[in-house]
């Protein structure tokens, strides 16, 4: 079989401290004088986010921060990936690091270094919550505008779409898609059809952080199809988190099969396990899809990024020389 290894993909869904190492978030622990809070056992998804948010508490210094974004571009790269957007909130270091600008500057400074040191491309992905006040997703989409020529490239939301609609962040994603930036909220995961609707409606989404949950509605998968819009799709998170019953189970390979074009990601590796290499492989072996779906679900994930289009191209023309090979 073809090594997934080589085949070059773009990595879309990765939520920059869930992709924190185990070992990393041991050693901050160590370092603080305390023991690694968990990350295993949740029971629900508030549950989920209150390990989420454990694990970032541990971010404590500048250091530490660039590290966490080091070893994500890192482990992006030892997958085989050419291209990461990882998502963040700068707001959530200002009271320890900074202004917005300092902190995110930061973080980009740190995170081009390292993929240029490994000859990647990397760009961030501003992620508004849901569950904090408007006014604060529209100062980041302003913030995100700022930097759209600095290496900030997409916009998100995040968090519990059942509980929060998309209606109220209309204005920030406006804000957002008028600077350039890719819209890529999360839907249908925790809620069905209807919040793919409102994401693709009223945020203007180019990408569907998830989006599984569109093979509910048949005339929504079509629509996806007909418009070219791209799940970025996290099969063993899609599990952990109960959106489907087991992996066997998941729709991605009936969301190709109807012309959806999908990427493959890992969400939070550090919650779930996989990575994105691992992620791959499982929708080899668990979903069964073929080194040819593989291709195409790669360079969805490659036309679907905001990467530059050159490193698209020579990386899309790399996908057929893997598939050739």
């Amino acid at each position: 079989m073809r090594d997934l290894a080589a085949l070059p993909k773009a990595h879309l869904h990765i939520h920059l401290e869930g992709a924190m190492r185990p070992s990393t978030l041991a050693e901050f622990a160590a370092e603080a004088g305390r023991t690694a809070p968990p990350t295993r056992g949740f029971a629900s998804f508030p549950q989920f986010v209150e390990m989420y948010d454990g694990a970032v508490a541990f971010i404590r210094t500048r250091e530490q921060l660039a590290r966490v974004v080091r070893e994500v571009v890192e482990d992006a790269a030892l997958s085989g990936a050419v291209w990461i957007e990882a998502q963040a909130n700068p707001m959530f270091y200002v009271p320890r690091f900074g202004t917005p600008e300092e902190v995110l500057t930061f973080m980009l400074e740190v995170g081009r270094t390292e993929a240029a040191r490994l000859g990647i491309g990397f760009g961030m992905m501003a992620v508004a919550i849901r569950s904090l006040p408007t006014a604060e997703a529209e100062a980041l989409a302003v913030l995100a505008a700022e930097f759209a020529d600095r290496g900030v490239v997409s916009f998100g939301l995040a968090a519990d779409e059942a509980l929060w609609p998309p209606a109220p962040f209309e204005r920030a994603f406006a804000i957002a898609r008028e600077a350039g930036l890719t819209s890529a909220p999360h839907a249908g995961e925790l809620l069905g059809p209807e919040s793919i609707v409102g994401a693709l409606d009223l945020l203007g989404a180019r990408r569907i952080q998830h989006g599984v949950r569109a093979v509910e509605d048949p005339e929504l998968v079509r629509r996806l199809a007909a418009e070219g819009i791209v799940l970025d799709v996290c099969p063993t998170s899609n599990v952990e988190l109960w959106v489907v019953p087991e992996i066997g189970a998941h729709p991605l390979p009936a969301l190709l099969e109807a012309g959806v074009r999908c990427s493959i990601n890992g969400d939070d590796p550090l919650l779930f396990g996989p990575g994105l290499l691992e992620e791959y492989e499982t929708a080899r072996t668990a979903l069964g899809l073929s080194d040819d779906e593989l291709a195409g679900v790669a360079k969805a994930s490659l036309e679907g990024s905001a990467a530059p289009a050159e490193l698209v191209t020579a990386q899309v023309a790399a996908v057929d020389a893997w598939l050739a090979g």
